[in-house]
């Protein structure tokens, strides 16, 4: 085992892998030579390894070590709601696997899906898991508000990490700050009930940037990294960066393209599934977090990440080549490029028209 200032462990990940990781990055995504150094990144993109098991990477600027892969809350509440047993198998099999980074948020279907994966860390379970949720609200009240039915849904007492859900909207990142959102995230988190703070979104990497900018010591920023992003509104090239550079944990999501239950990318286009969870896991982010709606898609990531190290360069760069010809205006990415990805609660919030929504979302 090798280390980088002392503090991040190489070992999937071997030092000359990282390494060409860290240049194919520089020229593939033309990362300005002032943007990233090479300990900045391989400190992004170390992982431990848990042999037999999934690997970890580091969160943030903490000590924490988190799953290399996430489980989604959405999709694991669609189960649970046809089933309440499989999707309690679900969970614990991801955990004894060693996926043990479990998400959610306040308005998944209607806060059921919180209740499914509170059910199913029950017993012990949830001292197992590193548990995310997500608050919707924008001003104090509502905030607080969230939390506390989030904490109830799910059984428990704290969460590992409470994110801003859907930072999709130009003054969003203003209304955190100014409407008193923060303020209540920084009480929580003084009083104990949540550990970790940081934020998500879909729509613009430009609205991320703002987000990053503020003064607030983020753990983690969730935005969309797949293949095709490289080629639209890209989040890898200009917002995963900055992260970097800031010690901000890059939360991967959307990988398939989206969708409640068949996958945009891999059922439209000629890129495979197994591809695109291979392509995110090689770029610096921490976690990747994934829906799944059976038993047999929950395996076979498993299967992909245990043990996972970087795609060569030369497997980068075909990917990248299936994706060009269908990715640069935003077609299979439709979270960017129109609404129906946006949750009714934040598009009312904003004075839209809630109907049309395609979000699991309908508070």
């Amino acid at each position: 085992m090798r280390k980088i200032d002392g503090a991040v462990s190489f070992d999937s990940v071997l030092i000359h892998e990282a390494a060409d990781l860290f240049h194919a990055a520089r020229k593939i995504f033309r990362y300005p030579l002032n943007m990233i150094r090479r300990r900045e990144f391989l400190a992004a993109v170390a992982q431990t390894a848990r042999p037999g098991g999934l690997p970890t990477r580091r969160l943030g600027k903490t000590s924490e070590q988190v799953s290399i892969l996430a489980l989604g809350g959405a999709h694991l509440g669609r189960v649970g709601g046809k089933d309440q047993n499989t999707a309690t198998r679900m969970v614990r099999t991801a955990i004894d696997a060693g996926l043990t980074f479990m998400d959610n948020a306040w308005d998944y279907l209607n806060g059921d899906a919180e209740k499914v994966m509170g059910i199913a860390l029950r017993d012990g379970w949830r001292d197992k898991a590193f548990l995310m949720s997500k608050n919707c609200g924008r001003d104090y009240k509502t905030s607080m508000a969230n939390l506390d039915e989030s904490l109830r849904q799910l059984q428990t007492d704290r969460l590992d990490l409470w994110q801003f859900h859907e930072i999709n909207y130009d003054n969003d990142p203003d209304w955190i700050v100014e409407r008193g959102p923060l303020k209540a995230a920084l009480e929580a988190q003084k009083a104990g009930k949540i550990r970790h703070i940081g934020f998500t979104g879909h729509k613009d990497p430009s609205i991320h940037l703002k987000m990053l900018a503020k003064n607030v010591a983020w753990t983690t920023a969730q935005m969309p990294i797949n293949p095709l992003d490289a080629f639209f509104r890209s989040f890898q090239k200009e917002v995963v960066p900055v992260c970097v550079k800031k010690g901000v944990s890059v939360i991967g999501m959307k990988c398939l393209g989206g969708g409640p239950y068949v996958a945009r990318i891999p059922s439209q286009t000629e890129l495979t599934a197994e591809q695109c969870v291979r392509y995110s896991l090689s770029l610096p982010i921490t976690t990747l977090c994934r829906g799944y709606t059976t038993m047999e898609q929950l395996q076979a990531d498993i299967k992909i990440a245990t043990d996972f190290k970087p795609l060569s360069s030369e497997a980068r760069k075909e990917i990248l080549a299936l994706a060009a010809p269908e990715a640069g205006d935003g077609r299979h990415e439709l979270f960017k490029s129109t609404q129906f990805f946006d949750g009714p609660t934040h598009r009312l919030q904003h004075g839209f028209d809630a109907a049309g929504s395609t979000a699991s979302t309908t508070r």
